[in-house]
């Protein structure tokens, strides 16, 4: 990225963006969950897997496998057939996939097959349309009566495979038929599912079904109220999710970070920065130490709220603490100013970003774009905005059309049209979206505009007509935007 015109530069003591060096960047990527890094494009095309069936007539299928059995220098392996079931099933019935697998016990005697192998009919079963679960207990009586009973893995395949079909209810039914038959399934099994019942029943049916469980003696452990508090505080019901750490407590667990971030991240979403400190002080309270999450949490609450100077003042605090701000720190930071109006303040805080070595991202451009355009300071959004397009960067819906409706009503109608083939061109937005916000924005701008000119008492000329164009047609579009 470039620098900018002095004119920019006037804005703080320092010009508004500097490009790190691109082969030394300053922070190791983020990381997932799970702790290893996210991750990265090689570069290289990856090529699908061809499926050698290409009907699913079970007569074609057994020809196609003679001939690739017959074909193969060495006999094929267990590894080999059991892709190829995989490939068929993928496309046939279920009694088409078991009359093929007979066929290949019968064709290759050297085959034996695995728990593995039926393990693919069992998945395959999984996905068909009926709540009486016929195909799957007709594969797992085939399993049973080839010598294969049930266990863990099976049980964790039967759930997991109906809940990615979008048969919860069904796959609850076989986890308690299981564990009827001492195949108790795992913690991770029981987790998964009481996740996939968060996200589409509510919570007194989740509460329902750990209740059945704990006579199979499967209790709830802390990942389970992890994602029950967590499925009540991104529903805003705060009031639920306190009740759930008292009771994680009660059970003799201990609430762990993820939980404190997990309830401040829904204080945050109702914007009540009061409960949102008093969270922290909680954890600190109870021997917990915060984390990255929590202080960026923290200052995304506060700066939402319009508690800039707090959020600054956890800023610090972070800092002494050994954790080192990102982008989504400042970025959160940069959004509280603007929405206080001082876009200029975010500029300066920009500078401070870069200066501490934290490379800013598509998100803390489109925000200061907006806050810049938000206060009326068009010349330096556009600066802003054309070092955006140098470095490829797309618009949000947000930053967008408060551009184009920030030109549209200096008149600049032309530029309006080129941020509008540039969101095309980037992919920022789709034709549709970002087409309406151009036409609607120019319609009431000249709808405006005709209402002036009928107005019999209006009689304004040159500065005088700007001014009102200024202060009257901003609340006259976002009213009908």
């Amino acid at each position: 990225m470039g620098k900018m015109s002095p004119s920019v530069r006037s804005l703080v003591s320092t010009s508004l963006i500097k490009k790190p060096p691109s082969s030394s960047p300053s922070h190791k990527p983020h990381t997932h969950l799970t702790g290893k890094p996210p991750p990265q494009n090689s570069g290289k095309t990856q090529t699908q897997t061809h499926n050698p069936f290409t009907s699913p007539n079970l007569s074609d299928a057994k020809r196609v496998f003679n001939s690739i059995a017959t074909s193969t220098r060495n006999p094929l392996d267990l590894r080999r057939h059991n892709a190829l079931l995989q490939s068929y099933a993928a496309i046939s019935t279920v009694n088409d996939s078991i009359a093929f697998f007979n066929h290949m016990i019968k064709t290759q005697p050297a085959f034996s097959p695995e728990r593995s192998t039926y393990h693919i009919l069992l998945a395959q079963s999984c996905t068909v349309p009926d709540q009486t679960l016929q195909s799957v207990h007709q594969v797992l009586n085939f399993m049973v009566n080839n010598g294969f009973h049930p266990d863990k893995v099976t049980t964790d395949i039967a759930v997991r495979s109906l809940c990615l079909a979008g048969h919860v209810d069904e796959a609850v039914q076989v986890m308690k038929q299981m564990a009827l038959k001492s195949t108790v399934p795992d913690a991770y099994t029981y987790n998964f599912l009481v996740k996939c019942l968060c996200k589409s029943r509510v919570l007194s049916t989740v509460r329902g079904f750990i209740d059945e469980m704990k006579s199979f003696g499967l209790k709830p452990d802390l990942v389970t109220f992890t994602i029950m508090i967590d499925n009540v505080a991104n529903s805003k019901n705060l009031r639920e999710a306190t009740r759930l750490v008292d009771e994680l407590e009660k059970e003799g667990f201990k609430p762990d970070c993820y939980v404190y971030n997990t309830i401040m991240k829904g204080y945050c979403m109702l914007s009540k920065g009061n409960e949102v400190v008093q969270v922290l002080k909680e954890m600190q309270a109870k021997g917990v130490e915060p984390d990255l999450v929590t202080y960026n949490t923290l200052i995304f609450g506060l700066s939402k709220c319009g508690r800039v100077m707090d959020a600054k003042k956890y800023l610090r605090i972070m800092v002494e603490m050994g954790h080192f701000p990102d982008e989504v720190t400042y970025t959160s930071l940069m959004n509280g100013l603007c929405r206080k109006g001082d876009a200029l303040g975010a500029v300066a805080l920009l500078s401070e970003m870069q200066a501490q070595g934290c490379r800013p991202n598509e998100c803390t451009y489109n925000t200061l774009l907006h806050g810049l355009c938000k206060g009326r300071l068009l010349e330096k959004g556009l600066e802003l905005y054309g070092l955006m397009k140098k470095d490829g960067m797309k618009l949000d819906t947000a930053s967008y059309g408060t551009l184009v409706r920030t030109l549209c009503r200096a008149g600049r109608i032309a530029d309006a049209y080129e941020v509008f083939d540039y969101a095309v061109e980037s992919k920022s937005l789709t034709n549709v979206s970002a087409y309406l916000t151009l036409e609607a924005t120019v319609k009431q701008i000249l709808e405006f505009s005709s209402m002036l000119c009928c107005m019999p008492y209006v009689n304004l000329q040159g500065p005088d007509l700007n001014e009102m164009f200024l202060f009257w047609v901003p609340s006259f579009v976002e009213g009908k935007s």
